[in-house]
C-alpha cells in the first residue's frame, strides 16, 4: 500500500494539498469509477462538460456521498466552497437535475462570485450552509485501494459517532497520505488522520482556527505557499484562519527554491526560502503507480521583515 511506503518513510505532510481556490461538490451516491466524474451514476457526459468548463477556473470539482450504503434521491445536494484567505464562503443548494449544474458560471466561482450559484433566475438559488464545519474524506477505492482501505472506514465511524458535516468525497490527491480529508470553510487538507484529529480539525475550524497536527495545507495556495505558511504557524503559535496570506515572489536563479512571503493581519510578515527536492526513497505515490520520488517543499530560512517605515 502507497500509505504504508509514505509512513515507513516519515514523509512529510506539509506542503502537499491539492490546489483550489473554490470547491465544488455535488452529491452523486452510489458507485464510484477512478474518474468519477465520467464513471459513476453521473451521466458521463455531463461530466466531461463540467471538467471541460472547470478547466483554469480555480475550481475543483468532486463527487460527494454520505458514509455507508446510499441509495439516489430525488433532489441532491450541491455544496460551493470559496476558501480564499478573507474573502471565504459557504453556498448549498439542492437540484433535481444535474444538468442544472451547467447553469454555473465557474470561472466566476473561481473568482470568488457566487452569484450565480445564489441566483434563482437561471442558477442554483443556493443558501450560506449554516451547518457545522464540513469534514470530507477521501473514499474512492477506485481511485487508490489505500483510500477505501482507510478513508472510508473512518468516515464511518465518523457517522457512527453523530459528527455533523461528515461526507466520503472523490479525490483530494495524496492517496499515499491516506486517511486524507479536507476541512470547509478554511480549505485546510489533513494526512494520516483518524477520527480524534478529525474531530479536532472540526472543532478548531468552528472556532475559525487551524489544527496544525497533520495539516498538509490550505487549498488556495500553491505548495511552495502552503509549506511557508504552516512554518510560520508553526514558529509564532498562529491559529487564527483568517489572519495569515501567502503569495509567491519573484524567482531567483535557481529554480529549485521559491521565495515566498507570509504576512500577517497585524502588519508582520516572512520571508520562507523554500527548496524543492525528491523526498527520500522512490515509492508509488498511489496504488498500483510506478515507483517514483515525489516533490518535498521544505522552508530551508525564515527570515522576520522589518517593519515598514512610518
Amino acid at each position: 500500500m502507497c500509505a504504508n511506503a509514505s509512513r515507513v518513510l516519515d514523509e512529510p505532510v506539509a506542503g502537499t494539498a491539492a490546489t483550489a481556490r473554490t470547491w465544488l461538490l455535488v452529491e452523486q451516491p452510489g458507485p464510484w469509477g477512478a474518474k468519477a466524474l465520467t464513471s459513476s451514476r453521473l451521466d458521463p457526459g455531463l461530466g466531461r462538460r463540467l471538467e471541460e468548463a472547470a478547466r483554469g477556473t480555480g475550481v475543483r470539482l468532486g463527487l460527494i456521498r454520505r458514509p455507508g450504503r446510499t441509495e439516489p434521491a430525488t433532489t441532491r445536494r450541491v455544496l460551493a466552497a470559496h476558501v480564499v484567505p478573507g474573502q471565504g464562503w459557504v453556498h448549498e443548494a439542492r437540484i433535481e437535475d444535474p444538468e442544472q449544474l451547467l447553469s454555473l458560471n465557474l470561472k466566476e466561482l473561481g473568482g470568488g462570485t457566487a452569484a450565480s450559484f445564489t441566483g434563482r433566475a437561471g442558477g442554483l438559488g443556493g443558501t450560506p450552509y449554516t451547518g457545522a464545519p464540513l469534514v470530507c474524506v477521501c473514499a474512492n477505492g477506485k481511485r487508490d485501494r489505500c483510500c477505501a482501505l482507510l478513508g472510508r472506514p473512518l468516515a464511518a465511524e465518523l457517522s457512527a459517532a453523530d459528527t455533523e458535516g461528515v461526507w466520503e468525497v472523490t479525490h483530494l490527491g495524496g492517496h499515499r497520505f491516506s486517511p486524507t480529508l479536507l476541512v470547509l470553510p478554511y480549505g485546510y487538507a489533513y494526512g494520516r488522520a483518524d477520527a480524534a484529529l478529525a474531530r479536532a480539525a472540526q472543532r478548531a475550524a468552528a472556532s475559525g482556527r487551524v489544527l496544525l497536527d497533520g495539516c498538509r495545507g490550505r487549498s488556495s495556495w500553491e505548495r511552495p505557499e502552503q509549506a511557508a505558511e504552516l512554518t510560520v504557524r508553526a514558529e509564532t503559535g498562529e491559529e487564527r484562519a483568517e489572519v495569515l496570506t501567502a503569495c509567491g515572489l519573484p524567482p531567483g536563479e535557481d529554480p529549485a527554491l521559491r521565495r515566498v512571503r507570509v504576512a500577517h493581519a497585524d502588519g508582520r510578515r516572512w520571508t520562507a526560502d523554500v527548496l524543492r527536492t525528491a523526498t527520500g526513497e522512490a515509492r508509488p505515490e498511489s496504488c498500483g503507480a510506478a515507483l517514483g520520488l515525489p516533490a518535498r517543499f521544505e522552508v530551508v530560512r525564515l527570515t522576520a521583515e522589518a517593519p515598514a517605515a512610518g
